[in-house]
């Protein structure tokens, strides 16, 4: 029930959130809106306010906003076949597309900076301590089989001192798979012991890198943040976050990473329930970075996504006229079709993993 909640909790709030960005871009500049729905159709239920249905349909996988004289995931080509209307969408200037369509990822984005902004003017800016304490010690990995427990600081390795957490994690990252001797404190007595560092990938300068991990993270010490001071970590979290999203899928394209990696809506909900059951906060986080990862993911120039969307705004600014709704349609079909099959392929190994374990 906490699995379902939570994920109930979370696609809602993403899609509401990424959705509103089109509405409300929409209405700003007088565009008609002719449905908001919750969900991807067949609908359910809903209400006609003005111009535009308010409604919940049936298939909780996302959402979708109906803009007057734009092709979007509808397909829908009646209302396209005559002279656009000052309030429809082909009508309007260039700019405010451009505006329309980016909106929704760019509210999943400031989505993402404002529970990261939030959470520093909450908690304040935590910082490494300087000193090589161990903070956290994770179970069944070589530090912890090892007899390495949180509080203790780690002085020596193969005989060399280190003073600070930099100093220590540089070592032990540079000998991956190779056993050395670690030497730490607790209070006033010497402890030793052979550590064997595991070899793991983790993201470097444009590309995963393997190091040697121990499984031990540092101590830190909280500073209190002001609003100024909130705003700029915020921003530093969701640039270092993207920054990583971005890299992933890049990744995945040039196939340095396998398509297999891709967590699907069986994963997020699974990832959902965890976090709900470690405490709210952890949930509020948890949804700050999927709503980057769609926003990000949504600005990639693929049909059907806005990032298709964009790429066309992009054509006619540059050709100074519309691109064939025909043509439109047809790239509109093609992506529709492999998002579909995407969804299946991620869907499956989703299915396969949570019975694997």
């Amino acid at each position: 029930m906490i699995t379902i909640l939570a994920t109930i909790f979370v696609l809602g709030v993403l899609t509401l959130v990424h959705e509103t960005g089109h509405f409300l871009s929409a209405k700003l500049f007088r565009i008609r809106v002719d449905r908001f729905s919750l969900g991807l159709p067949p609908r359910l239920i809903g209400k006609k306010i003005g111009d535009t249905d308010y409604c919940i349909s049936s298939i909780p996988f996302g959402g979708y906003v109906k803009i007057a004289g734009m092709v979007d995931e509808s397909l829908d080509k009646k209302s396209l076949t005559k002279k656009s209307e000052p309030w429809e969408f082909r009508s309007k200037p260039w700019i405010q597309r451009v505006i329309v369509v980016a909106a929704g990822s760019i509210m999943n984005i400031v989505l993402a900076f404002f529970i990261f902004f939030a959470a520093t003017l909450y908690h304040g800016i935590q910082e490494i301590s300087p000193d090589s304490v161990v903070g956290d010690v994770l179970e069944g990995k070589p530090a912890q089989l090892a007899g390495i427990q949180s509080g203790d600081r780690i002085v020596r390795i193969d005989g060399q001192s280190v003073d600070t957490w930099e100093e220590m994690a540089g070592i032990i990252h540079g000998i991956p798979g190779k056993s050395v001797r670690i030497e730490w404190f607790r209070n006033d007595s010497l402890f030793s012991a052979d550590v064997t560092p595991q070899k793991e990938q983790i993201p470097g300068k444009g590309e995963m890198e393997e190091v040697g991990l121990i499984g031990i993270g540092p101590s830190f010490t909280t500073q209190r943040a002001g609003l100024f001071e909130a705003v700029i970590q915020g921003a530093r979290t969701t640039y270092y976050i993207g920054e990583l999203v971005v890299v992933s899928f890049w990744k995945l394209i040039t196939g340095k990473e396998s398509i297999k990696s891709l967590a699907g809506p069986v994963s997020i909900a699974k990832m959902a329930g965890e976090s709900a059951r470690s405490g709210i906060e952890t949930l509020i986080v948890f949804l700050a970075l999927i709503s980057l990862n769609i926003g990000i993911l949504n600005l990639f120039p693929v049909p059907v996504l806005d990032g298709g969307h964009l790429v066309f705004l992009a054509i006619e600014g540059i050709i100074r006229r519309e691109v064939p709704t025909k043509v439109k349609l047809i790239v509109q079909q093609v992506g529709m079709v492999l998002i579909l099959g995407l969804m299946v392929f991620v869907i499956y190994n989703d299915i396969l993993r949570v019975f694997q374990k």
